[in-house]
């Protein structure tokens, strides 16, 4: 195994910094695109030295001593990549992941008849969006809602506000009148960056991820589809794995793993998003990598060439 700089090219000429993990022996590989959730994240998922999803590494590592060599990149304005993440748009990142797609399938030592794509939360809708599209032999979708962006947006916030602490439960109904009226201003705006409570928020983001929806993706996807969802994720209802495998036409295969958080790390304990930091400092679960990776190694090294 071995890590190359590699660039991809985004349609406005910007130079996506990435590496690329090539497997041991002479290529071409089969190869997979990893394409992480949403904020300010880099090419291996993490945002700052705190909170470090750490998704990169392992899995390229893992797909590499499958034979499968692994893209990953850093988003716009972050790490070794230009821009500003706070006016990119949730439609950005999604050619941005096409562009990547493009580069990948470009390089010789590619092989671009067996490419999957991996997504995580935001990036599993894009990875949706690609596998409904060609150039992609397989698609996993980790914690991707299949439902419109404002109504996976609303679930989750109810799902938050019920692991808040009891003392401030009383509270839930004026938060909640509180941050109706921001989405609603939110959704009024038409500048990249707006202030809510005095913070700059990437408004064209959100606006154009609550606009969203990725069933119509779901229901193009003609090649074989892996997707999981934890039992204890309160970001992304485990319940869309019903309607992914409803309406993906093809070969789908959808699992709800007992304790998996939205982090990808299991907790025997309550749901919350309170207990992120404590899992974060823990490696993925190895059980949901072996179950990604040997299941895009059987779709991937059986591709026709």
């Amino acid at each position: 195994m071995r890590d190359v700089d590699m660039t991809a090219t985004a349609d406005d000429g910007l130079p996506l910094a990435g590496t690329l993990t090539l497997p041991a022996g002479a290529g071409p590989h089969p190869a997979v695109l990893l394409l992480h959730a949403s904020g300010r994240l880099d090419r291996d998922g993490n945002t700052t030295s705190r909170h470090r999803m750490e998704l990169g590494p392992p899995l390229a590592a893992a797909l590499a001593n499958n034979g499968i060599a692994t893209l990953r990149y850093d988003r716009r304005g972050v790490g070794a990549t230009s821009g500003d993440w706070r006016t990119t748009g949730f439609v950005d990142n999604r050619r941005d992941a096409a562009a990547a797609l493009r580069a990948l399938a470009g390089r010789s030592d590619i092989r671009a008849d067996a490419i999957g794509v991996v997504g995580h939360s935001e990036g599993a809708v894009h990875a949706m969006s690609l596998g409904a599209g060609p150039g992609v032999a397989a698609v996993v979708l980790l914690a991707g809602f299949a439902r419109p962006g404002e109504d996976a947006l609303r679930w989750q916030a109810g799902m938050i506000a019920r692991t808040l602490p009891v003392a401030v439960r009383p509270l839930l109904p004026l938060l909640g009148a509180l941050a109706g009226r921001q989405l609603t201003r939110i959704k009024a705006t038409s500048t990249d960056v707006v202030r809510v409570a005095g913070m700059r928020m990437n408004a064209r983001w959100m606006r154009e991820m609550l606009a969203h929806d990725p069933r119509p993706d779901l229901a193009n996807i003609k090649v074989p589809v892996l997707a999981i969802t934890g039992a204890k994720d309160v970001q992304v209802d485990p319940a869309d794995l019903d309607e992914i495998r409803r309406l993906v036409p093809g070969e789908v295969r959808v699992h709800r793993i007992p304790d998996l958080t939205h982090p990808l790390r299991r907790d025997p304990g309550r749901a919350s998003v309170r207990s992120y930091p404590r899992l974060l400092r823990r490696p993925v679960d190895p059980d949901l990598l072996a179950q990604v990776t040997g299941w895009l190694a059987q779709r991937l090294n059986e591709s026709p060439r």
